[in-house]
């Protein structure tokens, strides 16, 4: 399983936010380039990067620290965050980023995403599915900064993206995001026993050493952290470790 530390970038700046809430927001002292390399010295070989300005002001976005961050950094890096059609998708491959990560639009218009899997290449696209639970228990893709339910449920959509070549999944449980209160090892591990073809990251609630070891039983491929390594409470190298 590949530990991927995750850096969020809102105004050329490293933050957090705590449930997508632009209101709620921690900033941290290190710049984006900093970060990085700190990360790449300790053993990570990818980086989740998320430019949160575009996705919140789209084409208005100042997405100048997410590129100059995409040309220099010396791990590999997926990104994602405001990814609106495919000149966005070819400009963030062309600056160097190993992939590219795209949420609602793999939900809402499911065709286009298959045809993009068809012309980029499904190793250099990463499907992002946000997911909250319904009172029946199923799990439900959110939309557009999460305000929004999607018009199929999580499996549902699953069905159709792998049918269409789907390689890379990166699904969080929203209500375990940035919330410090540990991952959703079942859905993980039901994601895993129905498509066992996808390569998934899971992502969300990480807090401690024993998530990591309790996730490898999921037969996810990634995780992605956040907080948990900004705020200190394990270091990479730690991470690293519990994940062998």
């Amino acid at each position: 399983m590949k530990l991927i530390p995750a850096i969020d970038l809102l105004d050329g700046r490293c933050v957090r936010l705590l449930h997508g809430d632009f209101e709620q927001v921690t900033h941290y002292p290190l710049e984006p380039l900093e970060l990085a390399q700190k990360y790449s010295d300790a053993g990570a070989q990818w980086l989740h990067v998320v430019d949160l300005a575009a996705s919140r002001d789209g084409t208005d976005a100042d997405t100048s620290a997410l590129f100059a961050l995409l040309g220099q950094a010396p791990q590999s890096v997926q990104t994602g965050g405001g990814v609106r059609g495919s000149v966005d998708i070819s400009a963030r491959l062309d600056a160097g980023a190993d992939r590219v990560v795209i949420g609602s639009l793999s939900v809402t218009d499911s065709a286009q995403f298959i045809d993009w899997l068809k012309h980029f290449g499904a190793a250099r696209l990463v499907a992002a599915l946000d997911v909250l639970f319904d009172d029946a228990g199923i799990p439900w893709p959110r939309i557009h900064g999460w305000t929004s339910r999607g018009e199929r449920n999580l499996w549902q959509l699953l069905d159709e993206l792998t049918s269409g070549g789907l390689q890379h999944l990166l699904c969080t449980d929203i209500s375990r995001d940035g919330a410090l209160n540990g991952p959703n090892i079942d859905l993980y591990s039901e994601i895993t026993r129905r498509y066992p073809q996808l390569e998934l990251q899971a992502s969300g609630g990480v807090s401690d050493l024993d998530d990591f070891k309790q996730l490898k039983v999921t037969s996810a491929t990634g995780v992605i952290t956040g907080k948990a390594l900004l705020d200190g409470r394990f270091t990479v190298e730690q991470a690293l470790a519990a994940l062998q």
